[in-house]
């Protein structure tokens, strides 16, 4: 099987590259950074190719697009993604549309693309990563972020759904991990209020619950799980107010 993984220089990406690799996967691995696919392309022990492309830009998700059907990819993991935390008026308009590009319109067309291919196959498997941030209804000192990562979800929520009407084999899941140990947090500019998870912990269960139990909606970790039953009980100004305070601890 092939697989094609966005954002893989690090981080999530990177970890699914390693265990797909272990899986005996061949890879096309997405990053802006080439330095850094060069040296993964050289440890992997699977076939490997590389692509360096800076995924805001429309065009080139679209000439990724052609590579997804001329190399035949089974799997797709939209992973690369990015926030920054500040007040809304205050945080840098290019960077916000860049997150929107990168987050959400890179992801959207990717999936279309991908899931076209793989219908008419009846076969394979997208992984769009979000994040727990896509179950509250408003992110406060990061908002540009969490409104793409709900997108994200409620996105892939809808088209699993449209699948699973169709009887098709094809399985589209969502990654909504907390906190996880990844440069994230530095381009962010916030520290974790609470210990986060290991990013090979986070791959290998996400690329398991997807291929073995066909898992629409995956979330590590116990405490996520829990937080994720419990803010059903609350209402969106508490959700707000609760999300407010931990962002302003992230503070750095």
């Amino acid at each position: 099987m092939k697989a094609l993984i966005t954002g893989a220089s690090s981080g999530i990406g990177f970890e699914i590259a390693k265990y797909l690799a272990s899986k005996k996967f061949e890879l096309i691995l997405v990053s802006r950074n080439r330095e850094r696919l060069e040296l993964i392309q050289q440890k992997l022990p699977t076939k490997t190719t590389i692509i360096v492309m800076d995924l805001s830009n429309e065009q080139k998700v679209k000439e990724l697009c052609v590579v997804i059907k001329n190399q035949g990819v089974d799997m797709l993991i939209n992973n690369a993604g990015f926030g920054n935390f500040g007040e809304f008026f205050e945080t840098d308009l290019s960077n916000d549309l860049d997150m929107i590009n990168t987050n959400i319109k890179a992801v959207h067309i990717l999936t279309k693309y991908a899931l076209k291919n793989m219908i008419k196959e009846d076969s394979g498997y997208i992984l769009n990563v979000a994040s727990s941030a896509a179950f509250v209804p408003g992110g406060p000192l990061m908002s540009t972020y969490y409104a793409t990562k709900s997108y994200v979800y409620k996105l892939t929520e809808a088209i699993n759904y449209e699948l699973k009407k169709k009887k098709s084999n094809v399985v589209v899941s969502v990654l909504c991990p907390g906190p996880v140990e990844t440069n994230f947090n530095n381009v962010a500019g916030v520290s974790f209020s609470t210990k986060p998870l290991s990013a090979s912990f986070v791959a290998k269960y996400a690329i398991d619950m997807m291929m073995d139990k066909e898992k629409m909606l995956i979330i590590p970790g116990g405490k996520m799980k829990l937080a994720k039953f419990f803010s059903r009980f609350l209402s969106d100004r508490m959700l707000h107010r609760i999300t407010y305070r931990i962002q302003k601890k992230k503070a750095n």
